[in-house]
């Protein structure tokens, strides 16, 4: 899946934000402080991004807070068994 480019001080942020998302979960003190630190941290973002690139990072963040639980959307996980080894038979 390409993703639009957002320059590098824009993805600079994101991946700032994806950095210390553990320390702001771990300090949060629960969900509801969490969300308020991730909205605070998505608004101040958002303006900072121009107007022609806002779609994205809007679609950029929503991605990462499903990952983080702080969004609401579907998780996708998948199990990539190894190709062609030989299973061992249990007696």
């Amino acid at each position: 899946m390409d993703k639009e480019d957002l320059g590098p001080e824009l993805e600079a942020e994101l991946e700032a934000l994806d950095r210390e998302m553990p320390r702001m979960q771990s300090m949060s003190g629960g969900i509801f402080a969490l969300a308020t630190a991730w909205a605070e941290r998505h608004a101040a973002i958002l303006e900072r991004t121009p107007p022609s690139m806002r779609a994205a990072m809007e679609s950029r963040l929503h991605r990462m807070g499903i990952r983080w639980g702080v969004v609401s959307g579907s998780r996708m996980t998948a199990q990539f068994p190894a190709i062609g080894l030989p299973r061992k038979r249990i007696a």
